[in-house]
């Protein structure tokens, strides 16, 4: 499972392994289990976020779990609501109070609008005051890079023209059947690294026969085509998982996929998350 000794240095030279732990959906007092088992298999890359309710949990696990914090990489994100500044200073010192940590390698403004207004309004103002939040706190040392998560050109472009720091990352939805290749390139062009979150589509993809004949032709299963596929667009993955069969399969992925099938799976569309269609990140719009 050599994928999580690899790691991709971020425009500040900080380094993040290319493989993570996602960790939506796992309930609180499930969370430290989880990290524990994650890291007993040699994970080192823990994603949270103060919506997900369950940062007491995760930060529990990476204290108990044996291995130095520095040879861990714990990421969180502040809540979508937040465009405040001193609401969003609040909310960062929250997180770190929470996970009960002195830093936090990568916080992230969750999503330029709230989730009600999901893709709705005007929140430029408000992203920009809590961007100058992150700044400060990652100037004063409690976190070694910060970044946003589901954030369009015109979003990021709001930041870029009047920050002092640009984003280190923009994670986002990406997945076979949803691969947003404009806004990929312009990151890469910004010298911002594209994390991508359910990067199985939310198990959705697990029913497309299209992709479950690929994957048989590697003989590998339908998860890990997924996740190879999402590390071959240059991108951190973060499948989530309570399940230490699934975070140990989701890891091997010692196959490369072929320039031909990466085409495939990159013009693929998947639109329908069946019951999940209700989250905003899943609605389609």
């Amino acid at each position: 499972m050599t994928i999580l000794n690899e790691t991709y240095a971020l425009s500040n030279s900080v380094e993040i392994p290319k493989l993570g732990l996602g960790t939506w959906f796992i309930e609180d007092d499930k969370a430290a289990d989880a990290v524990n088992a994650a890291i007993e298999i040699g994970y080192r890359n823990i994603d949270t976020a103060q919506a997900y309710g369950n940062e007491r949990g995760v930060g529990e696990g990476v204290r108990t779990c044996g291995v130095p914090r520095e040879e861990l990489f714990v990421s969180t994100k502040l809540a979508a609501e937040i465009k405040d500044h001193d609401q969003a200073v609040a909310a960062i010192d929250g997180s770190l109070e929470t996970l009960g940590v002195d830093h936090i390698d990568l916080m992230l403004i969750h999503s330029p609008q709230p989730w009600d207004d999901f893709r709705g309004g005007d929140y430029a103002e408000g992203n920009r005051q809590a961007w100058r939040a992150l700044e400060n706190v990652y100037t004063a040392g409690k976190l070694r890079s910060i970044g946003v998560s589901n954030f369009e050109q015109h979003d990021l472009d709001n930041i870029l023209g009047a920050c002092t720091i640009a984003p280190h990352v923009n994670q986002l939805l990406v997945h076979a059947g949803n691969t947003p290749t404009e806004l990929i390139a312009y990151c890469e062009a910004n010298n911002i690294l594209v994390e991508a979150y359910s990067p199985i589509a939310h198990g959705e993809i697990l029913n497309n026969p299209d992709v479950q004949s690929i994957a048989d032709r590697y003989e590998v299963s339908v998860p890990q085509l997924c996740i190879r596929y999402t590390l071959q667009l240059g991108t951190v993955s973060l499948p989530k998982t309570a399940n230490p069969n699934h975070m140990r399969s989701n890891a091997q992925l010692d196959f490369e996929l072929t320039n031909d099938d990466m085409d495939v799976l990159r013009n693929l569309r998947v639109r329908d998350y069946g019951e999940h269609s209700v989250f905003p990140v899943y609605s389609g719009k």
